[in-house]
């Protein structure tokens, strides 16, 4: 067994060698909005991380085949637009990118600032594509058939527009311009061909409301709380695949009853200065701290535990005397801008994490939309009750990535054995 582990940390270490001077990124999501058929074209609307440390441009593929124009792209963290230009394969490689073909062309964006280390530069990409074999009328459907690389993705048809297939399972939901909207994740390796197929609304498409009266007094139309036997007539969709919220979890060994976190957070509403982490009952968070992910900048950090909490000024439900929050301090956000953080934290809970005989239990409630569970070393997985997929992390342990599409929460629970 130490032998099979020495050759895995070993075939690790080739591949990150392999990958040192490439452009990394994260957190990628696309929107295409679908124009007026006939044309051929859509819009797309492309937020991603660069995380590559020290970059100072990003390189964004312009796809063979299509006819692009790119209209804009902006600092997510500013709000403002950045300058960029679209080359050759061949300059791209002579300014870093050292995997672009040349027979490719890039769009490259000069960053506001180098991407800090263990950071990242978020950028959205406002562009145009028109492509005959990706937007296309067949009779009186339209089809968007195209092959999508990114994990996160929305289709909103055009006006008037209703969807009649989608062969991804995906969330629907209707804007408040009256367009349906399709998005969707996917959690496997490689891309999904992706296929959707509209056809015009005779009369066109009434707006949804909410308007009507509610046949359920006193009713709560959200998931948390709410009167399950009765039907959710005012209940707002969010979109699952927008979300950006993200968590890893690092596992101590189990007789702790610990583990290491961060999770990752956007900002965006104008005056917010603080983002308050409620800690779980029967946990205790230890050691927090914060930085953001757009400049590296440390943030101040403070945990606040029942009357301090209303001292300090903080509104939050339900406070009482066990009530514990860790709050992280930033700059007020200013319109147009946004805040990216990240928060460490250890957490003790010797309820849902624990040495059963001699077996590693984990058994945690997921909310967010992706997730990621390290089991310590030395130790092999037996159960997952919710499907992941399982790897091995750069330093050889086995890690699962919990992928949740649904609007609820996820019950993970993992039973591991020592090697």
């Amino acid at each position: 067994m130490k032998t099979n582990r020495i050759f895995l940390l070993s075939l690790f270490s080739l591949l990150n060698l392999a990958i040192i001077g490439q452009q990394t990124q994260s957190d990628s999501y696309t929107r295409y909005e679908l124009l007026d058929p006939s044309s051929n074209r859509f819009r797309i609307i492309y937020d991603v991380s660069a995380t590559t440390p020290g970059a100072i441009y990003y390189w964004n593929t312009l796809r063979k085949g299509s006819e692009h124009h790119v209209d804009a792209v902006y600092d997510l963290y500013t709000g403002k637009e950045l300058t960029w230009k679209v080359v050759s394969g061949e300059t791209a490689k002579e300014n870093g990118h050292v995997r672009a073909s040349k027979d490719t062309d890039y769009l490259q964006v000069q960053l506001a600032r180098s991407v800090p280390e263990d950071g990242e530069a978020r950028l959205r990409i406002d562009k145009t594509y028109a492509d005959t074999e990706s937007f296309f009328t067949d009779g009186e459907m339209i089809v968007f058939k195209r092959t999508l690389g990114i994990k996160r993705n929305s289709v909103v048809l055009p006006g008037g527009y209703v969807l009649v297939s989608c062969n991804y399972p995906s969330q629907v939901e209707q804007e408040s311009d009256g367009r349906i909207k399709v998005s969707f994740m996917h959690d496997g390796d490689g891309a999904v061909d992706f296929e959707l197929k509209g056809i015009l609304s005779e009369g066109g498409l009434r707006l949804s409301t909410n308007d009507a009266a509610n046949p359920w007094p006193g009713y709560l139309p959200q998931p948390q709380g709410r009167d399950k036997t009765k039907a959710r007539v005012g209940y707002q969709i969010r979109e699952r695949a927008f979300q950006d919220r993200e968590i890893v979890y690092y596992l101590q060994q189990p007789e702790s009853h610990s583990f290491r976190l961060y999770h990752d957070y956007t900002e965006n509403r104008i005056g917010v200065d603080k983002y308050l982490n409620v800690v779980r009952a029967g946990s205790k968070a230890t050691d927090p701290s914060a930085f953001i992910l757009d400049t590296g900048k440390e943030l101040f950090v403070e945990t606040l535990q029942g009357n301090e909490i209303s001292e300090k000024g903080i509104e939050l439900a339900n406070v009482t005397e066990d009530t514990e929050v860790v709050v992280i301090w930033f700059e007020a956000v200013k319109e147009g801008e946004s805040r990216r953080l990240r928060i460490w934290e250890t957490y003790t809970d010797p309820n849902r994490y624990l040495l059963h005989g001699d077996e590693l239990i984990w058994d945690r409630s997921f909310g967010r939309n992706r997730n990621r569970v390290v089991l310590p070393e030395g130790w092999y997985l037996t159960h997952s009750s919710i499907p992941a997929k399982i790897s091995l992390s750069d330093s050889g342990l086995v890690q699962l990535d919990f992928v949740n599409d649904r609007p609820d929460n996820i019950d993970v629970w993992i039973k591991a054995q020592r090697r």
